[in-house]
């Protein structure tokens, strides 16, 4: 097995999702707005088994392929949790996260989010070189 097929098939998953999502219920499959909207109680039919997906999808994994996903995580606590801030604080300033602008939003060739693309490239290039440097 080539190790680029859980990855490949994690992709393919994602997009899969996304599709029917839109396709079934006209929704945009970015995360952050489901996940806003679950925890505000709307739409919990839809949201709360789209959520459930993402968090069964080590368990599908372990069965697909017989071992859990190798998960590295070389940060401490401290940053881990000062980036899920930032990322929180920036997909609501972005409207949108990176599975809403990259997943759906690039297929539909829409101006804004291939802007936030390259924000959230860019900036994600700038961070680990910057970490990089700081020996973090």
């Amino acid at each position: 097995m080539t190790p680029y097929l859980p990855s490949l098939l994690g992709g393919m998953l994602i997009g899969l999702s996304a599709a029917m999502l839109l396709l079934l219920n006209g929704r945009i499959a970015g995360i952050s707005g489901i996940v806003g909207r679950l925890t505000q109680g709307a739409n919990v039919s839809t949201n709360l088994p789209f959520v459930a997906g993402l968090a069964l999808g080590p368990i599908v994994f372990l069965f697909a392929f017989g071992h859990w996903p190798d998960v590295q995580i070389t940060a401490g606590w401290p940053l881990i949790v000062v980036a899920g801030l930032l990322v929180g604080f920036g997909s609501r300033m972005g409207s949108g996260c990176t599975s809403g602008h990259g997943v759906l939003g690039l297929a539909r060739l829409s101006p804004r989010s291939a802007v936030a693309v390259a924000t959230f490239l860019t900036t994600g290039v700038v961070s680990v070189a910057m970490m990089r440097g700081a020996g973090l």
